[in-house]
């Protein structure tokens, strides 16, 4: 490689990552004006706590019906799954399909990309609550 092809590989390469964590952003931008549908029983940021459904900081990787204070449905308790994404994108099409039992009352969000940015947004967000 000529020192003129390497130059225009990385720059190519600083490109498409630019442009990776654009898209990256503007996913977890739409999955916050999407977790406005779950705001009213769900809470996460700094400042979160439990309400009609636990708060979800730090979901990925969490073992369900574990958040402390929280009082969950025996099916939560016992479904034995850990959230990771495909759990959750599973999951969020129709809560009590993936869970029957759950007490969660929620439609579902059935657009792949609308879940997909939902989940981004939520990753954003460690077990303290941080943005990390």
């Amino acid at each position: 490689m000529t020192l003129k092809t390497t130059f225009a590989a990385a720059a190519a390469l600083a490109a498409l990552v630019s442009i990776s964590g654009q898209a990256a952003a503007q996913d977890a931008a739409a999955g916050e004006k999407s977790f406005a549908k779950c705001r009213a029983c769900h809470q996460v940021g700094e400042t979160a706590k439990n309400g009609v459904g636990p708060m979800l900081n730090g979901l990925l990787g969490r073992k369900a019906g574990t958040v402390a204070g929280y009082n969950y449905s025996e099916a939560n308790k016992a479904s034995g799954f850990t959230w990771d994404e495909a759990t959750f994108l599973e999951y969020i099409k129709n809560p009590r399909a993936k869970m029957p039992g759950t007490k969660m009352v929620f439609a579902g969000i059935t657009n792949e990309t609308e879940a997909t940015n939902l989940l981004a947004y939520l990753k954003q967000f460690g077990p303290d609550g941080k943005k990390l």
